[in-house]
């Protein structure tokens, strides 16, 4: 893939690299807003053993729009949070999962601000934090994943609008005739 291939090429320029491929990797594999990911807690995606949990709630008060919902994580994703979890040592229930440098949760517009940082050390120029969150969508609707699954949380004309379509998509859909 290719932004895996870019994360790689660019760890070792990061300050915190492991960190900032994790919060990458939430991005694109969970579809978490910066905000949402910005407001994660140990106790979201760690159970009492310290094991990677494949889901967890997403309450109001994290999420944008003041519902609460189901967020499902994938081998990959959880894969980068077992080592990621290795460099933390401990998930504390209630502390920040991804630390600012003053050591608390990442506000919503410094993690923006850092979402902006990786993609230009990536050398990606039209990119923010709401990328991730736009591929994620567009590849599940590539895999067939109908819009309605994909707006569970949403309305389906503001879900639609983050599903990008390519020459690709258009010239595979027209062999399905």
């Amino acid at each position: 893939m290719r932004e895996n291939h870019r994360i790689l090429l660019c760890h070792n320029l990061r300050r915190h690299p492991i960190r900032d491929e994790t919060i990458i990797f939430t991005s694109l594999y969970a579809g978490l807003r910066a905000k949402e990911i910005a407001a994660l807690t140990g106790g979201n995606v760690f159970d009492e053993a310290c094991n990677v949990r494949t889901q967890f709630i997403l309450t109001a008060e994290q999420s944008k729009g003041g519902h609460t919902r189901t967020v499902y994580l994938n081998q990959r994703l959880r894969k980068a949070l077992l080592e990621y979890s290795a460099l933390i040592r401990t998930a504390k229930p209630h502390q920040a999962l991804f630390k600012s440098q003053k050591g608390g949760h990442f506000s919503t517009n410094t993690m923006c601000q850092l979402f902006l940082d990786i993609y230009k050390a990536m050398g990606l120029k039209d990119a923010s934090s709401h990328s991730g969150r736009r591929t994620y969508i567009t590849r599940l609707a590539n895999k067939g994943v109908g819009v309605r699954l994909l707006a569970e949380h949403s309305h389906i004309s503001t879900t639609q609008r983050y599903i990008d379509v390519n020459a690709e998509q258009l010239s595979e859909a027209v062999e399905l005739l």
